[in-house]
């Protein structure tokens, strides 16, 4: 049955692939970046996803889970996407076992950006806010040598810092990072950033002050990007 599934999922990706748009999407990516991409229309792809997560609403979540994880392994960019919003649906039913699933997935399956930021944003950020002593985690992930698990322990809290949560814990992860020579770490930790000035601008303003002599320009430029021209003026200045 999960198989079959599977199966109806992947020929309708096949079939509503477009060359056009599969040149399109790819450009979005660095080659140092591993990803497949079938190539669908964004409208298309939700439709497709949105039908695949209703048929699996009787399924437990653990069978979720097992189909989500097929999915990954294809690394397929529209595969994962669709996972990932399978198990955000799921987000009311997560217990605390459930972090060594995505931790898993994290760390074996996320190859670029795009899968990073949706599952990390949605699924795990989801998970966080109903289990924050799970933050402690992240901060291990910030230590790990894998570019996409530190970017992981930053963007799983956009979300929570854009809504004031755990400013402390963007601090503390954002020093973790902070002289990370990876690009994608330092835009992963500079948007946290961000999002926690949107409900402390003054305390994210005073850290970048704080930290300008050594964070890397492009972590600087994120981190402000939502500031009054003034503050941003006075953060750049060399």
């Amino acid at each position: 049955m999960h198989q079959t599934l599977i199966d109806e999922l992947r020929l309708a990706l096949k079939t509503q692939a477009d060359e056009v748009t599969r040149q399109s999407s790819s450009r979005f990516f660095k080659e140092d970046q591993q990803v497949l991409i079938y190539g669908l229309k964004s409208a298309d792809a939700s439709k497709l996803a949105s039908g695949f997560c209703k048929q699996l609403k009787s399924f437990s979540k653990q069978e979720v889970f097992a189909i989500c994880e097929e999915l990954w392994k294809s690394h397929y960019l529209e595969e994962a996407i669709i996972a990932c919003k399978c198990t955000e649906a799921l987000s009311k039913q997560t217990e605390p076992g459930d972090f060594a699933v995505f931790e898993q997935w994290v760390t074996t399956y996320v190859t670029n950006w795009a899968t990073c930021d949706t599952l990390c944003n949605h699924t795990v950020s989801d998970f966080i806010m109903k289990y924050p002593d799970y933050i402690e985690q992240l901060k291990k992930w910030a230590t790990s040598s894998n570019r996409w698990t530190k970017r992981a322990a930053a963007v799983t809290l956009i979300i929570p810092a854009r809504k004031g949560l755990f400013l402390n814990d963007v601090f503390e992860i954002a020093d973790i990072l902070l002289l990370d020579s990876d690009d994608m770490v330092q835009k992963g930790y500079g948007w946290m950033l961000k999002a926690a000035s949107e409900s402390h601008q003054t305390e994210v303003f005073n850290y970048v002050l704080s930290k300008k002599a050594v964070m890397p320009r492009t972590a600087l430029r994120y981190a402000i990007e939502k500031m009054p021209k003034e503050l941003k003026a006075e953060a750049m200045k060399k």
